[in-house]
């Protein structure tokens, strides 16, 4: 397995920092990461290098922008704008999406889009604009989006995995979810896991201090699982 930071510009010449893990000799399908609120930090180079070892290009992707994370200043007034405006993670996502496809060893028809957290929120933004991956999963995913009507884009399926027990994420805010998924077309489907809260993927969750965001081992595995599930249908095994 290979590791390292990648560095790639979107057509203003605008710089991102990627994170990326592949195995020595690619097979074609990869997966685009969307990154929690945070960045990059050890969860997603952990995910990364996890799909290198199933033979996966893995690619965590900067949706904040190199400039803006030079300092917790700069990158809080950019989360306020995104969380005010979602859509403004798509330009980024596509850029990275596009970076990824470009990696030699990549199949442009057999690439996956994970996020989690508000990293799910950039996966299904990406799929509002009608890119062209073959899946798309949101892990403990933030919602709702800036403009649900886009969701009729996606051109694939989406799988959801959420905390029953999630207060970032609650009932309510799910059955908006599901009423707006069905008046579209999208094949699409949410699964909840019963005692989870937010962050369950997130082996270093008890970094952030907050009593809503805990790892949960038992959901970790099974979520992991059900991704793997959607990418031997989609994307095929490496």
């Amino acid at each position: 397995m290979k590791t390292q930071d990648l560095e790639y510009r979107d057509e203003a010449g605008g710089r991102y920092v990627g994170y990326l893990a592949s195995p020595e000799h690619p097979t074609g399908p990869a997966i685009l990461i969307g990154h929690g609120a945070p960045g990059i930090d050890a969860h997603e180079r952990d995910v990364a290098q996890r799909l290198a070892e199933l033979g996966y290009v893995a690619l965590a992707a900067d949706y904040l922008g190199a400039e803006n994370t030079v300092s917790q200043e700069a990158k809080g007034a950019r989360l306020q704008a995104l969380f005010a405006d979602s859509t403004g993670l798509r330009a980024p996502m596509q850029t990275a999406l596009a970076a990824l496809k470009a990696i030699a060893g990549v199949a442009a028809d057999r690439v996956a889009v994970i996020g989690y957290c508000f990293g799910g929120t950039a996966a299904l933004e990406l799929g509002c604009t009608g890119a062209d991956f073959k899946a798309l999963i949101g892990l403990h995913c933030a919602l709702p989006l800036s403009h649900p009507a886009d969701y009729r884009n996606i051109k694939c399926p989406v799988l959801l995995l959420q905390g029953a027990r999630d207060p970032i994420v609650p009932p309510e805010m799910r059955t908006a979810f599901a009423a707006q998924m069905n008046e579209t077309e999208v094949d699409w489907r949410e699964v909840l896991y019963g005692q989870a809260l937010h962050g369950f993927t997130m082996r270093n969750a008890e970094k952030f201090g907050r009593p809503d965001v805990v790892y949960h081992q038992r959901t970790d595995e099974r979520s992991w699982r059900a991704m793997l599930d959607l990418f031997a249908e989609t994307i095929g095994a490496p």
